[in-house]
């Protein structure tokens, strides 16, 4: 049964917001930015600042200029010693950014290399481009590993435990599948998942599993899953001839090759009438987004464990979940919800 997510605060903000941050512990952090008059700024990157705010109230903490602006690239996170990490654009090209967690002091900043997803843990932030995979140290922000292989090309990144779970595309076919890294030195672990995918448009890892939002999933099962799926796709209400979006969990330490945990086929309907829809992780579980509508299932068995409307979650500029709570920043809002599961 789908109920309204009950909502614990909601704070208008002054600025526009491109990121967040949250753990479980320590307040809501908020990224953010001043838009320019008429929209026009003559610099790649627009200056910004970085707020803290009580996540059982939404007291506003303090807010600080921030090295870190608005551009491409974005990550955030809690380093080591309960430092906040902030990486992305700014005036001097990229950078990431030690603060303090009391009021938003710089406590150090180092140039990196420019990047489209970057996931941070305490210990190391994961950073990708078109290129490579590589690790930063939270403490002393410099480069600890790097990735990448001829033919390759990298894009969304999970983190979870011991390994860091990359979608990569082979250039010579253009399918995707995923790699799997060890997040303290980079070393390949192998394949989770060859190159065979016709499109990965999300990645998430939740304890054992991985999940990914994919499509056709045919390439992925073997004869007697096939069938089942078959059975799957004839009675989607959609009645379209193939699944245009689907999601499938995988055993986080499985082999190239093994049969999905689970899988479910989300949309048959024609590809440029399809929803926009995202994967997060927290706590074993996975969070499907799709426009207003967020269900949380188990990561290892698929089952649906809760299933809401979250007002504003459609018009989203970011949003996570971590243990019961979630975050939703839009535009120039953010609030908090309760989503137990």
């Amino acid at each position: 049964m789908t109920t309204t997510a009950k909502r614990r605060w909601s704070r208008e903000l002054d600025s526009e917001v491109d990121g967040i941050a949250f753990v479980s512990t320590g307040p809501v952090l908020l990224h953010g930015y001043d838009p320019p008059a008429g929209g026009k700024w003559m610099d790649d990157v627009i200056p910004g600042k970085l707020g803290a705010f009580d996540r059982s109230t939404g007291e506003r903490l303090w807010i600080a200029p921030c090295e870190v602006g608005y551009g491409r690239g974005f990550g955030a996170g809690l380093g080591q010693k309960g430092q906040v990490i902030v990486l992305g654009p700014s005036q001097g090209g990229h950078r990431m950014v030690r603060m303090a967690m009391a009021d938003g002091e710089l406590l150090e900043s180092n140039d990196i290399e420019p990047f489209d997803d970057a996931v941070v843990h305490s210990e190391v932030v994961v950073c990708a481009n078109a290129r490579s995979v590589w690790g930063l140290d939270t403490l002393d922000l410099q480069e600890s590993w790097r990735y990448g292989r001829e033919g390759e090309r990298y894009h969304g990144l999970a983190l979870c435990g011991a390994y860091v779970y990359a979608t990569v595309s082979s250039t010579e076919s253009g399918k995707y599948g995923v790699v799997r890294l060890n997040a303290k030195t980079g070393n390949f672990e192998g394949y989770l998942l060859q190159p065979v995918m016709p499109l990965i448009r999300g990645i998430a890892a939740a304890g054992a599993a991985v999940a990914i939002v994919t499509c056709e999933l045919e390439f992925l099962l073997d004869d007697d899953n096939r069938m089942n799926f078959m059975l799957q796709l004839a009675s989607h209400p959609d009645e379209g001839p193939r699944d245009t979006l689907s999601i499938a969990a995988l055993r986080a330490d499985a082999s190239a090759g093994e049969e999905p945990l689970w899988y479910r086929i989300l949309e048959t309907r024609p590809v440029d009438d399809l929803p926009e829809i995202s994967v997060t992780a927290d706590s074993a579980k996975f969070y499907l987004e799709r426009q207003a509508h967020l269900e949380a299932v188990d990561g290892l068995s698929g089952r649906t464990l809760g299933s809401w409307t979250v007002p504003g979650l459609d018009e989203k500029v970011a949003f996570q979940v971590v243990d019961g709570a979630g975050v939703l920043a839009e535009e120039t809002r953010v609030s908090v919800f309760e989503l137990p599961a």
